[in-house]
């Protein structure tokens, strides 16, 4: 516990710490090129000023460097503006920059063959489903599948980068296809599938999650592959079993439920890197 107090207050010295930055960088804009613009711009107006706009900024920034600053200046107001506009721009940077990147990372996905990814192998950001509600063994429909699958769904979510799922594939890489799947479907096809996906993420994981997982169908070996993209959720996603809730991670290959102190150490790190 004390090793986690002692990383968050890491964490939030470094996030005071570039918010100060920023808050500088912009009083100084503010101080050493809003001001003296504006006082351009207002001396040009009201005054017979015939210096340059650079000769005006130049003997602006010598005033202030040398103090002499009269009593109407207006240079503390610039300061202030500038500081918040510093820090407003850091705070559309961070939400700008973490939407690119989810997009240039999805992009990236989107552009692999599915056969190389097959190849590789389970990893921490790969997992491999036989299928999502037929149990082959038992030849039947077997709800218990389909929580196998919002269980890894959950771990993905809850990761810093999100991951994929393949369903119809084995454990050693073997295609195995959708067929049966589709078959205990009312609706038998790939649309049929991915509203089945979309319908358990919204009752079991959130509605407000769909847009965070993308529906993808391969064909290979003449056998339909689903392959589901999940981009880090923007919360703690829970997924309730046997009626309590729980948090799923992964952990390398695998998908695990944390108890009660590891999940919340797991949030605050998390989602406070998040924001």
């Amino acid at each position: 516990m004390k090793r986690f107090f002692l990383l968050m207050l890491s964490l939030w010295k470094q996030q005071l710490k570039l918010y100060a930055a920023a808050a500088l960088i912009g009083a100084a804009i503010g101080v050493f090129i809003l001001a003296p613009s504006y006082n351009f711009v207002y001396s040009r107006e009201n005054t017979n000023n015939k210096l340059s706009s650079l000769e005006y900024v130049f003997s602006e920034l010598v005033s202030i460097f040398d103090g002499n600053i009269a009593e109407d200046n207006l240079i503390l107001f610039y300061a202030e503006i500038g500081a918040m506009l510093g820090l407003f721009s850091v705070g559309i940077y961070g939400v700008l920059h973490k939407r690119l990147t989810r997009i240039e990372s999805l992009k990236a996905e989107l552009q692999k063959d599915l056969a190389p990814i097959i190849a590789q192998g389970e990893g921490p950001h790969l997992e491999f489903k036989s299928s999502f509600r037929w149990d082959l063994e038992q030849s039947r429909i077997n709800r218990t599948l389909e929580g196998v699958v919002l269980k890894t769904l959950a771990g993905f979510l809850n990761s810093s980068y999100g991951g994929t799922l393949l369903i119809g594939v084995s454990d050693n890489g073997t295609v195995l296809g959708l067929e049966k799947d589709y078959q205990s479907l009312k609706k038998s096809n790939q649309d049929g599938f991915e509203q089945a996906i979309m319908t358990a993420i919204s009752t079991n994981l959130g509605a407000d999650l769909c847009s965070s997982v993308h529906v993808l169908f391969h064909v290979i070996e003449q056998k339909d592959i689903c392959r589901l993209i999940i981009s880090p959720a923007h919360r703690p996603v829970f997924f309730t079993q046997n009626g309590t809730p729980k948090l799923f991670v992964r952990t390398g290959g695998a998908t695990r439920d944390l108890n009660i102190q590891e999940a919340l150490e797991f949030v605050q790190i998390r989602w406070k890197r998040e924001a």
